[in-house]
């Protein structure tokens, strides 16, 4: 089939190229209005970088709060997407470990300086001129995508490209705020979406209680936290059967920090675990007094993806989706939006 030079949306069409070096690829033009199907050049690798031929990408909440404007200062015109899943078709100068046909998965941190305080302290994560995959540089809502070869990742055999793309992000930000939480044996998760539906396989294989908080009445979020493990689950107004050692935040909601510190025990946490949060409230110090702990997780080390794609085949983990053809984009946001999904959204390309 060939697409036209036009775009669905109207889009004025880029200079004449021929097909083969063409692409369709879902476009933010600016935040709060819909991403459109365009038809647009394919990428090119330059050195150090891959050019790679998505096969899937799961939608994230943060590329909801990008659309939504919640997220200051993207890249614009912006492809969005930084769960991908797919294989390299070729490379720049100055690539060692891939090759074509490797398959791979690219996450959030695109890039790294290298160079500064925190990449020399093994902190990359909080690099001050780090890049991010479909934000500050174009994602994996395309048919292909480049991205720097150091921040791609080997995927484990045994997960098929739509159940290893939610793990890029996901399985990586939630394993870090899962890690932030230390020996913590009883653990609640506050908003049960994609994040929280892997880290609770994570937490149960290593022996942790997990206590599941949902929007309040929302039986059935409640009943797929049971069915992952979960001794207990209930509404995010509701008190646990038990004191918790720690609380994981993946809802964007800041109320919700007060009321995950009435929860916990003396000497608890409370770990935040999403980029973007609604304001916090004020809160009396009584809460955080008794050496509870409050923090929060900044993006993702390769370090981070290396242990979690080493761990998740032991587990195992296995990922819930529902998929969505490319076009699809913009109902896959609105249901994320709306709390409509059980575990996560992931995009596919040959739809």
């Amino acid at each position: 089939m060939e697409w036209p030079q036009r775009s669905i949306a109207g889009i004025e069409p880029l200079p004449e190229t021929p097909q083969s070096c063409r692409m369709r690829a879902i476009v933010l033009h600016k935040a709060g209005e819909p991403l459109r199907l365009t038809d647009v050049a394919k990428p090119r690798p330059g050195p150090g970088e891959v050019l790679v031929r998505v096969h899937a990408c799961a939608v994230c909440r943060t590329d909801l709060h990008i659309v939504d404007g919640e997220l200051a200062d993207p890249k614009l015109p912006l492809i969005p997407g930084h769960e991908i899943v797919g294989r390299v078709e070729s490379f720049g100068d100055r690539v060692n470990r891939l090759r074509p046909g490797d398959r791979v998965g690219i996450p959030w941190l695109g890039w790294t300086c290298g160079e500064c305080a925190m990449c020399r302290r093994d902190r990359e994560n909080l690099c001050p001129q780090a890049r991010f995959t479909g934000y500050t540089i174009d994602g994996g809502f395309a048919e292909y995508t480049v991205a720097d070869a150091r921040y791609c990742f080997p995927l484990p055999d045994g997960y098929e490209d739509v159940s290893a793309a939610p793990l890029l992000c996901a399985g990586l930000i939630g394993y870090r705020t899962l890690m932030k939480a230390g020996d913590a044996r009883r653990v609640g998760i506050y908003g049960f979406g994609a994040a929280a539906h892997i880290v609770a396989q994570i937490a149960r294989h290593q022996g942790r209680e997990i206590f599941a908080f949902t929007r309040p009445g929302d039986v059935e979020a409640q009943a797929f936290a049971r069915s992952l493990g979960a001794v207990w689950a209930g509404g995010s107004d509701e008190q646990p059967p038990h004191p918790l050692d720690a609380a994981l935040l993946f809802a964007p909601i800041g109320g919700l920090v007060p009321a995950a510190l009435k929860v916990v025990a003396r000497g608890g946490t409370v770990v935040c675990g999403g980029i973007h949060m609604s304001d916090i409230p004020s809160f009396p110090y009584s809460l955080l007094w008794q050496e509870r702990n409050l923090c929060s997780v900044a993006n993702l080390t390769r370090r981070d993806g290396e242990e979690l794609l080493a761990l998740a085949p032991r587990v195992p983990v296995r990922t819930t989706t529902e998929t969505f053809a490319l076009r699809d984009a913009n109902e896959a946001l609105r249901r994320l939006r709306h709390g409509e999904l059980s575990g996560a959204a992931v995009l596919v390309m040959d739809a």
